[in-house]
């Protein structure tokens, strides 16, 4: 028995070893599959996960392979995640340890098992683990355009030697980055929200079939669909591996965005309505109104001309979250403001009447709990407008 011990791990050891030297070669007995992991409530979760695994009985291995892996304690790591420039790298795990996670989070794991011949089984070991070399391991992570789901195919394809086919009956219509987005989210959720609010109109956009790759599980069915230029199915066999208990998580109306927003509305339209009948002005509504809405923009302005992130660009919520808003907030402090803050208002109410026209047109569509907010602008900002007209300088 304990003979048996130390051959065991001997062979462990070795097989490892020759992982990190990238020198082992499969056996017959190999089988390669991807393995796609479901979504979770977490906004880090919500769209699942890919991985591949590789096994062979015969060397004592099976390991997993992903390129989801990123350094959380890097000190820098905070503004990199912000500013589109956090590395992420390939990882590789025991399928025990990978498994035993999800099963920990209840999340469920299918696995596909890849049609894929002996030579091309260890060209994707070969190629796994030449990426996992220090100098190859780390790559700028796209959320759209090259993530741990987009990966799949592009390694697919290079250790196939372009031998695939993808076909797309699965595909019934075209749908929007922000549409395939949507599909895994909930829409009255402040994640939701901050998403619409984040990503700007480039993802309005139409995918391309494969581009809808980017999430994991159209990886999955796309592979479902994939075919060798012999007409050999890529997948030879689908199985559940890991299921997910059933959670009835009820998501109370009262902390959700629609709730909040619609107190704002009815909150904006009360104060306005008194402050009409009593002929005043509540300057405390109207400075939180434009500092949040300025911040608001100075933010969208940041992730869209000072961040490598391509899907916060063009985003058209700054034309209602208008950066110099900021500045205004102060200047409506004062009991006497400048006549040129008629002319601002009216420019404040025009750039909400092209969000509109551009939201109808779909060259990028909101949020639709945005409804809220640009209602309690506009009355707002209607109200100070008519209010400086009525009594010129004087409040």
């Amino acid at each position: 028995m304990h003979f048996k011990k130390i051959l065991f791990c001997f062979i462990l050891f070795y097989s490892t070893f020759c992982l990190a030297q990238n020198k082992i070669e499969l056996s017959s007995l190999s089988k390669v599959s991807l393995l796609t992991i479901g979504p979770q409530e977490e906004l880090s979760s919500k769209f699942g996960h890919s991985a591949f695994r590789i096994q062979d009985p015969t060397l004592g291995i099976d390991v997993t392979y992903n390129y989801g892996m990123f350094n959380f304690s890097d000190p820098y790591f905070y503004f990199k995640f912000t500013t589109g420039k956090l590395p992420y790298s390939i990882g590789r795990h025991k399928f025990t340890n990978f498994i035993y996670t999800y099963k920990v989070e209840n999340k469920w794991v299918k696995e596909q098992t890849l049609n894929l011949n002996l030579q091309e089984r260890n060209n994707l070991l070969h190629f796994l683990e030449t990426n996992l070399l220090p100098e190859n391991k780390y790559y700028k992570y796209d959320f759209l355009f090259d993530n741990c789901a987009t990966k799949i195919p592009e390694v697919l394809n290079k250790i196939t030697t372009n031998d695939l086919v993808f076909n797309f009956p699965h595909l019934k219509k075209e749908k929007t980055f922000r549409d395939l987005i949507h599909e895994s989210l909930k829409a009255n959720e402040w994640s939701t929200f901050g998403i619409d609010l984040a990503l700007g109109s480039v993802i309005d956009k139409k995918a391309t079939p494969l581009e809808h790759q980017f999430l994991p599980i159209y990886v999955y069915h796309q592979l479902e669909q994939t075919t060798k230029k012999d007409k050999t199915p890529l997948v030879s066999k689908t199985e559940m591996i890991l299921k997910s208990k059933k959670e009835n998580k009820k998501n109370l109306f009262l902390l959700t965005p629609a709730f909040w927003f619609g107190i704002l509305l009815i909150v904006v339209t009360t104060i306005t309505i008194k402050d009409y009948n009593r002929k005043k002005r509540t300057k405390w509504i109207d400075f939180a109104l434009f500092f949040l809405t300025g911040i608001s923009g100075l933010l969208l302005l940041f992730l869209w001309l000072g961040t490598d992130h391509t899907a916060t660009a063009w985003n058209f919520n700054i034309l209602w979250a208008f950066p110099i808003n900021i500045y205004i907030a102060f200047i409506l402090r004062k009991n006497k403001v400048p006549d040129s803050i008629k002319i601002y208002l009216i420019v404040l109410l025009s750039l909400i009447l092209s969000s509109l026209f551009l939201w109808v047109a779909k060259i990028q569509v909101f949020s639709p709990i945005l409804i809220f907010i640009q209602l309690s602008l506009t009355i707002r900002y209607l109200y100070i407008l008519f209010y400086l007209k009525r009594s010129s300088t004087k409040y």
